[in-house]
């Protein structure tokens, strides 16, 4: 008989990000980026107990009538998890990110100095983007933990669930839950403005309404970071434009321009040995010539801004994948698998 405890340990041993358990079959897990069944095979019925035990009666209705569920599980050894619960094909089944209680340093996670700098920023919009697993959430952690260690601030986290929990040392830190402290992203944000913040991280800028409200806390002299799912910076600046309606793009472009501090876009590769994985990163900076290229609806133009604007700490992804490539941490089929413009990179090697 497996319990959940005793399978997550398991994955922490093995250094896996994420469990998936699933009624029917095999227990699988993801280990430095790549899908591996394990020997543990709970059956159908404890799979059942496993996962509905994780559940209170509003969560098993809201299951029923087909939601997923979100939640933080806090297991034991203190250690936190993020949970996703959901059915396919009438059975139970759920995916378990396997969180660090240690939030690292951007030493640690080998990402660029520029990143403190950019923290240190004391208002504006700063927005962390990259495919799911791409380590958003860690980057965003030890920049908030940067600022906790050196500025007496007060912050506020807007996350769906908490993912890391952070200790206050210099500055105050308030972490509020999508649906247990407060309804949504949006409204959490309106709210956010009357609580006397410094900084505001919200984990993740999903709709129109929480994009405005996003770049209006940032208009209003509060330092904001959040995440996206794009896989480049310009089309990040794009993704923010296109969720507005088509009347208010103007107005989205103009705010837009006046608040981006910077983009930082990255993707986790495997090294060569395939025990752990290096960050490859873009880095786009609201400079002036960047935000003229956002405000007249250029942002075609900004790849080869950022090719030339090494001299401030911008790059793209792939002059950061030939560094690799050149100091060896990966290998060039690795480059050419995680590049968004092969053209490109076959131009560099």
């Amino acid at each position: 008989m497996y319990d959940l405890n005793q399978l997550i340990m398991m994955g922490r041993e093995e250094n896996a990000s994420d469990l998936h358990i699933s009624a029917g079959m095999p227990l699988m897990m993801r280990v430095h980026g790549k899908l591996e069944q394990t020997l543990a095979q709970p059956d159908d019925h404890e799979t059942e107990l496993m996962l509905y035990g994780l559940l209170d009666e509003r969560q098993k209705e809201r299951l029923a009538e087909g939601y997923d569920i979100d939640f933080a599980l806090e297991t034991p050894d203190h250690n936190r998890q993020r949970v996703n619960v959901f059915r396919q094909q009438g059975k139970i089944a759920a995916t378990i990110r396997l969180l660090n209680n240690h939030i690292p340093t951007l030493e640690e996670l080998h990402m660029p100095q520029l990143l403190y700098k950019l923290a240190e920023e004391p208002r504006g919009l700063i927005l962390v983007t990259g495919p799911t697993g791409s380590g958003k959430s860690t980057t965003l952690a030890a920049m908030i933990e940067h600022i906790n260690q050196t500025r007496a601030e007060h912050i506020i986290t807007i996350e769906d669930p908490v993912e890391y929990t952070y200790e206050s040392k210099m500055a105050l830190i308030h972490q509020r839950e999508t649906g247990r402290d407060v309804i949504d992203f949006a409204s959490a944000l309106r709210s956010a403005l009357r609580e006397d913040p410094d900084i505001i991280l919200v984990g993740e800028m999903r709709d129109y309404e929480t994009i405005m409200a996003a770049l209006t806390a940032a208009e209003t002299g509060h330092l904001v970071l959040s995440t996206l799912h794009t896989t480049g910076a310009a089309q990040t600046i794009e993704r923010v434009i296109d969720a507005c309606p088509s009347e208010s793009q103007n107005q989205a472009r103009t705010q837009l321009a006046g608040v981006l501090k910077g983009v930082i876009t990255q993707c986790l590769m495997p090294v060569p040995d395939g025990r752990g994985r290096i960050p490859g990163t873009e880095i786009l900076l609201g400079t002036d010539a960047i935000t003229n290229l956002i405000r007249e609806n250029k942002s075609h133009q900004m790849s080869s801004m950022m090719q030339s604007g090494g001299a401030s700490g911008m790059h793209t992804l792939n002059m950061d994948l030939m560094r690799l490539v050149r100091e060896g941490y990966i290998t060039k089929e690795t480059a050419v698998q995680y590049t968004n413009d092969k053209r490109d990179l076959e131009q560099y090697f």
